[in-house]
């Protein structure tokens, strides 16, 4: 049975706006409770010493999450804002593409909390993220 609030495509959301845009963030997959996510590790993700910015990792993971955590709600009654991210970065890559699977924790009325895998082209976790949002009411 899906989480989501109605029967959404992924082709409905495709989002390629602001900073998404700008890093190259694609979603890829809906699944009955899931979101993914993918993301080139290039120029525009790489720190320095050329491995992916784990900054680039949150960001993956806050789209994936934030878009996740507004999908479940009544977008008539409901936003969704970000209140909280945790990270732990647990190896490097220097190329190819990151994927970002959201799925959550808890679903409640007025939050929810969502896990993030970061993982590789080839399956290894790269980052574990929680990501908590708010579902604020639009009209207060």
């Amino acid at each position: 049975m899906s989480i989501w609030f109605k029967d959404y495509k992924i082709e409905d959301f495709q989002l390629s706006i602001n900073i998404d845009k700008h890093l190259g963030i694609e979603f890829v997959e809906l699944g009955d409770n899931y979101l993914k996510a993918k993301m080139p590790v290039n120029e525009k993700t790489r720190q320095p010493l050329g491995l992916l910015h784990g900054g680039a990792s949150c960001v993956i993971a806050e789209s994936t999450a934030s878009c996740a955590a507004y999908l479940t709600v009544d977008p008539s009654k409901k936003t969704v804002v970000g209140l909280s991210l945790t990270a732990n970065h647990i190896k490097s890559v220097t190329e190819g593409f990151v994927y970002a699977i959201a799925s959550p924790n808890h679903i409640g009325k007025s939050t929810s909390v969502w896990n993030v895998k970061i993982e590789d082209e080839k399956g290894n976790l790269i980052s574990k993220i929680v990501f908590t949002a708010m579902h604020k009411d639009i009209n207060k």
